[in-house]
């Protein structure tokens, strides 16, 4: 079977590696990067971490796959009359069975000068602007409007985000033999608490443990416009340099501006029973309008499962329909204590960490071999900045 997947996230990659086991099938993986993104860590790179927990280069997950082909490219057009893909680069990728798992990507909601001023972690490329702006800031300017840092967005990248930055930035700071004395950390969340797709329990959990870390949080809070040195909230101006985005996610564009999908109210993509959009087009992860859309493990879900249907349709047997999996969800808010929550159930502390950290050696087990996941994961416990901050400035 001649498969064309389309995305190197959780799904594309989890979803390549299931169909290389049956040396039949030949694979074609396409994707804009070339490294696999483990975005539960993308915070801690951020913050100082070893970056080898966030980005895996694709040729090492695949090492030894011969029947993967790995392609950088972006996919611009379907044609499904004609099984054909259509790339920026001008290139044609023809398919038997086509994947689709390109992720979400930012949207700023067309609130401005967000798309200017603010700073993101959802890239390589984003994380070194944001920590060369946070170097460059703090060494330069020694006002009282460079010490307030404010995230934006407290779901749980933001809540991740912010409850490490305060302890990162104060690592800046002494390393640079500055007074870290009066840093603020702000969180603004618009909506009425924070980790709004949590329970108020775990909310409640999160703003105590946060505020203990001496984050301020607001809630009830939409930003309604950024500048180089503020933004405005509530129709009033709050000063800082540093705006770190984590708010808003949005379907891909490539959904849109192909008229084969029909596209739910979310702008997700509607798929039938078996993640099809199309006949032989699956869409899965955050681009399929599913429940509980938008996790990590929610597309290797959807990943194992099509897999394992075109693994039976081979057969010649029955595929079978989907089932959604609502998946446990592990926030960790500093170091060594997380949330928590399953099924109704919820606690914080630091067994909610060490389940964190099994949750996380799992997901890089589910792409790496034993050994290779062992030193990544092991890597989140490395300082990554303490050799690579620039020489403080000449007085």
């Amino acid at each position: 079977m001649k498969i064309t997947i389309v995305g190197g996230g959780f799904g594309g990659v989890k979803a390549a590696l299931e169909l290389a086991e049956d040396d039949r099938n030949t694979i074609t993986l396409i994707s804009d990067k070339t490294e696999f993104q483990y975005y539960p860590a993308l915070y801690g790179a951020a913050t100082g971490h070893n970056h080898l927990e966030s980005w895996v280069p694709l040729e090492k997950i695949f090492s030894g796959k011969s029947n993967v082909m790995l392609v950088q490219d972006t996919i611009v057009t379907i044609d499904a009359e004609a099984k054909e893909l259509g790339a920026a680069s001008g290139q044609n990728y023809s398919y038997e069975t086509c994947i689709l798992a390109l992720g979400a990507v930012t949207t700023y909601f067309g609130i401005e000068g967000l798309d200017t001023y603010a700073y993101g972690i959802k890239s390589s490329e984003e994380i070194e602007k944001l920590k060369a702006h946070l170097y460059e800031e703090i060494t330069g300017n020694s006002s009282e409007e460079s010490k307030r840092y404010v995230v934006i967005g407290a779901g749980s990248t933001g809540v991740e985000l912010s409850s490490a930055l305060g302890s990162y930035i104060k690592k800046i700071y002494d390393h640079y033999g500055m007074n870290s004395q009066g840093v603020c950390i702000d969180l603004l969340e618009a909506a009425p608490r924070i980790l709004p797709k949590m329970t108020e329990k775990a909310s409640r959990l999160a703003t105590k443990r946060l505020k203990k870390l001496g984050v301020n949080v607001q809630t009830g809070q939409a930003v309604e416009q950024a500048t180089a040195d503020s933004i405005i909230v509530g129709g009033k101006p709050l000063t800082t340099h540093t705006v770190i985005w984590t708010s808003g996610v949005t379907n891909h564009s490539f959904f849109k501006e192909n008229k084969l999908f029909t596209l739910a109210k979310n702008g997700r993509v509607q798929v039938d029973e078996y993640l099809r959009a199309s006949q032989d087009v699956y869409v899965i992860g955050d681009n399929a309008d599913t429940p509980f859309t938008g996790l990590a493990q929610t597309a290797l879900h959807d990943a194992i499962f099509v897999a394992g249907n075109l693994k039976r349709h081979a057969h010649g047997k029955p595929m079978k329909k989907y089932k959604a999996v609502k998946p446990p969800v592990v926030v960790p808010i500093g170091e060594n204590w997380a949330i928590f929550e399953w099924h109704g159930f919820c606690m914080g502390g630091w067994i909610a960490s060490i389940l964190r950290r099994a949750a996380d050696f799992i997901g890089y087990s589910d792409m790496l071999p034993l050994g290779q996941a062992l030193g990544v994961w092991h890597a989140s416990l490395i300082s990554h900045d303490d050799n690579i901050m620039p020489e403080p400035p000449k007085k």
